[in-house]
């Protein structure tokens, strides 16, 4: 069963973000390296046109157009199920897993530091987020993108807690 996270006490919400975990990074990266491969068999088509090159073509496109769906289909449903997300509160923030549970929650006078480290490439875009905390093992996750709203939240909410 799902948990929610309005009972953890950490005030009051003030943003709901996707985050991922090497797996998300991974698909992005397919992703991308599978939309680059498409526009290089097209190209190919037209320059060497095969016989039924457009049918070649049309059968390439239906099939990219579907999996883009399929990932739009993801990205609702996902959000509408809380999976892999990271909220926000005045006083901490809540991580969920893949399945909607609360993976881990942290109180703003727990952290120690916020270790950030970026990555930009034509094929994987993403921020890796590291909350060192008191006593306990380290929150780690991806935030997708070149600037993800998480980070720029998640920073002004350090700043105004006085965390560095």
């Amino acid at each position: 069963m799902r948990q929610g996270t309005h009972g953890l006490g950490l005030g009051e919400k003030l943003g709901s973000y996707p985050i991922a975990g090497v797996g998300g990074g991974l698909a992005q990266m397919a992703r991308r390296g599978g939309a680059v491969l498409y526009v290089v068999m097209i190209v190919c088509l037209a320059a060497i046109t095969p016989p039924a090159a457009f049918a070649k073509g049309a059968v390439m496109t239906v099939v990219v157009v579907i999996l883009f769906g399929l990932m739009l289909a993801w990205r609702r449903m996902s959000a509408r199920l809380g999976l892999r997300r990271c909220y926000l509160y005045t006083d901490g923030l809540v991580v969920t897993n893949l399945f909607g549970g609360v993976r881990d929650a942290v109180a703003w006078s727990e952290v120690t530091e916020l270790n950030r480290l970026s990555g930009a490439s034509v094929f994987m875009t993403f921020h890796r987020v590291e909350i060192s905390r008191h006593g306990r093992r380290p929150l780690a996750f991806l935030a997708l993108g070149l600037e993800p709203p998480l980070v720029n939240a998640l920073l002004s909410q350090l700043a105004k807690n006085g965390i560095r």
